[in-house]
């Protein structure tokens, strides 16, 4: 049935086709065709952060970036979504067209930068849903906001989250937020990784609620940068990292034209240098943080090698988009098998 779905969704251009999509969805779930969808494979559940994973397939942030999904993918069977990339203010993000679809080699590269409704608004949107799944909520700094004023705009959206949120994502590492990426260098990504775990004992106590907080990386990180996150999520006890973001690195993809876009490549072309990157990190962390790994996994397989090699959970994103809810299926069953 997908491959009838994908086919039609196709002939758009990605960001129109994902609207399409969340429409079709939408009026699916109004007439409750989505309780009629098959569940998935049960897998061994796994505890993170002192939080029960029934299933350790996720939905990556960026499908539903203002939290306006969860009803409808909370059926899909994820055993957990993450929403976002959201920032204080909103914002429209980059011109469109902004996402490019690289059909022959399974990959998507955007440079969508962050467009979403603001903190406020999700939260909103996370409140008046019926979601009581674990949910993870991706943050991220404005546009406008100069990067030595970066870590402001994360506390703004992390003390806003808090409540809300299963567990935050600091986002560091989209190539589409000019400079964002310089927050991974040891000076910054210190200050910035301070301040958010001061807040964390705030809040905590005031709260009396544990929010745990995680930081997405890129795969395009240097080694050293990879060695200094490392050391400086130890000492400040983060309590996880997330491998990886998208690539701007176009190797793989240099005979379709449509490499020559500007932006995050995702999908399989990013599968191998995300499991590298993810290795690499695994190695020097020792099973001391959990580690959720993202990018390319496009089959039961891929799922299985990112967990084989340090992975805690996983989550998927062009795959959805490739292969359908199938791919949910079709891990979680491997997975099972597998015992990994």
């Amino acid at each position: 049935m997908y491959l009838i779905i994908k086919k039609f969704l196709f002939l758009f251009d990605p960001e129109k086709a994902h609207h399409i999509a969340m429409f079709g969805l939408r009026v699916a779930n109004t007439f409750g065709l989505l309780r009629l969808l098959p569940q998935v494979p049960k897998c061994k559940s796994r505890v993170l952060f002192n939080i029960t994973f029934e299933n350790p397939v996720g939905l990556a942030a960026g499908l539903d970036k203002n939290a306006e999904y969860l009803n409808i993918f909370s059926k899909l069977g994820f055993g957990f979504l993450e929403v976002g990339t959201i920032t204080p203010l909103p914002q429209p993000g980059n011109s469109k067209p902004r996402s490019f679809r690289l059909t022959k080699e399974e990959g998507i590269i955007n440079r969508f930068g962050f467009n979403n409704v603001g903190i406020d608004k999700a939260i909103n949107n996370i409140k008046s849903s019926n979601f009581s799944g674990i949910l993870g909520v991706n943050i991220g700094k404005n546009f406008s906001t100069p990067i030595e004023s970066a870590a402001e705009d994360y506390l703004i959206g992390f003390r806003k989250s808090y409540l809300y949120a299963t567990y935050i994502v600091i986002n560091i590492s989209s190539p589409n937020t000019k400079n964002l990426r310089q927050l991974q260098g040891y000076d910054f990504f210190e200050k910035l990784i301070s301040s958010i775990k001061s807040e964390q004992n705030k809040l905590t106590k005031y709260h009396n609620k544990y929010t745990p907080f995680l930081v997405k990386i890129s795969p395009d990180a240097s080694d050293q940068d990879l060695v200094n996150i490392c050391n400086i999520a130890l000492k400040f006890k983060v309590d996880g990292i997330i491998a990886t973001n998208t690539t701007i690195e176009r190797d793989s993809v240099t005979l379709n034209p449509q490499h020559k876009e500007s932006g995050g490549l995702s999908g399989k072309p990013l599968y191998a240098k995300a499991l590298k990157t993810q290795k690499y990190i695994c190695n020097r962390l020792q099973n001391k943080i959990p580690v959720i790994g993202v990018g390319g996994i496009m089959s039961g397989r891929d799922g299985v090698e990112r967990l084989e090699n340090g992975a805690d959970l996983i989550q998927i994103y062009s795959g959805l988009i490739f292969k359908g809810h199938n791919l949910i299926h079709e891990l979680c069953k491997k997975i099972q098998q597998n015992k990994s």
